[in-house]
């Protein structure tokens, strides 16, 4: 978590210290980002780097944070609970084919293929339901394979598809 004094700063330093973070997480993978390259790109001092975050794990976790939060924010109301297999289908397709490109992709095809088993597991709510559970899990899953290998969009979100059929069932 970024520390008070980061998130007291002013808007526009917070977003020039975010926007060198994507710079450096989106070209470089976490073992190999440097905070000298963060700094120099932000345009603060290296202590300062550290008054505002814990090391480059706490920064990287920041940015990805918030780039989660901004991208779900789109798709966060279209809810699909109670269970629809068509909702959890559109919301994927929608969510691939917006996002593909876009100022997040490489830091999320880098999070997915680099960074993500260098990190600590997110927790699950112990009461998420199974189904929704299955679906939230293969959701990230055809994502995570669609960022990697896009030439797989097709195949990925047809067996994506029948496996919430199957869910369904």
């Amino acid at each position: 978590m970024p520390s008070s004094t980061f998130k007291n700063l002013a808007s526009d330093k917070q977003k020039r210290i975010m926007s060198a973070l994507l710079t450096e997480f989106s070209n470089h993978n976490l073992a190999d980002a440097q905070v000298a390259r963060i700094v120099k790109t932000a345009g603060i001092a290296r202590g300062a780097f550290y008054k505002y975050f814990d090391d480059l794990t706490d920064a990287y976790q920041t940015l990805y944070r918030q780039a989660m939060q901004e991208i779900h924010r789109d798709f966060s109301s279209q809810g699909v609970t109670p269970f629809s297999e068509e909702s959890y289908y559109q919301a994927v397709t929608a969510f691939v084919d917006h996002f593909s490109g876009g100022q997040y992709d490489q830091l999320i095809k880098r999070h997915y293929g680099e960074n993500e088993s260098l990190l600590p597991e997110a927790p699950i709510p112990a009461d998420l339901p199974v189904v929704a559970w299955a679906a939230m899990t293969l959701s990230h899953a055809t994502i995570k394979e669609i960022m990697l290998v896009p030439a797989n969009r097709d195949a990925a979100l047809d067996r994506f598809r029948q496996a919430l059929q199957r869910l369904g069932d």
